[in-house]
C-alpha cells in the first residue's frame, strides 16, 4: 500500500479521487485544496501525488518542485487544453479531467514502482 498526496481545488474531484485510490488498495494523505495546505504536507513519507497544477490561480509548481527534488514521483490531472506544464518539473505522467477510474487506476500503476 502506498502513501499518495491528493492536491486537487474543486473538492469533489478531491473526494472521488480520494475514493479511487482508496479502492485501489492505497491510502491518501489530503487532499489539499490549495498550495498552502499541500506544501504543508509535505514532510510525510509519500510515495507519489495527483497534483491539479494550477490551484485557484496558483501554479502546483512548487509542489511538484519538491516532490521532483527528493525524488517522488507524481501525475499532473488538469482540465487545462493549453499546456499548464511550461517550466515545470515532469510528471510521472497526465491526467485530463475529466477522467476514468481506469485512466486513474494507470497513472498510479505507472506512477509507483512495482510492488
Amino acid at each position: 500500500m502506498a502513501k499518495i498526496l491528493i492536491v486537487e481545488d474543486e473538492p469533489l474531484i478531491a473526494m472521488l479521487v480520494q475514493d479511487w485510490i482508496a479502492d485501489m488498495g492505497h491510502e491518501t494523505m489530503g487532499p489539499a485544496h490549495s498550495l498552502s495546505e499541500a506544501l504543508a504536507l509535505l514532510d510525510a513519507p509519500l510515495q507519489g501525488a495527483i497534483i491539479d497544477p494550477t490551484l485557484h490561480g496558483e501554479s502546483g509548481g512548487p509542489i511538484a518542485e519538491a516532490l521532483a527534488a527528493r525524488g517522488t514521483p507524481f501525475v499532473y490531472a488538469t482540465g487545462l487544453a493549453d499546456d499548464p506544464f511550461e517550466g515545470l518539473p515532469k510528471p510521472a505522467g497526465v491526467l485530463l479531467k475529466p477522467f476514468s477510474f481506469e485512466a486513474l487506476e494507470a497513472a498510479v500503476r505507472a506512477m509507483l514502482p512495482p510492488a
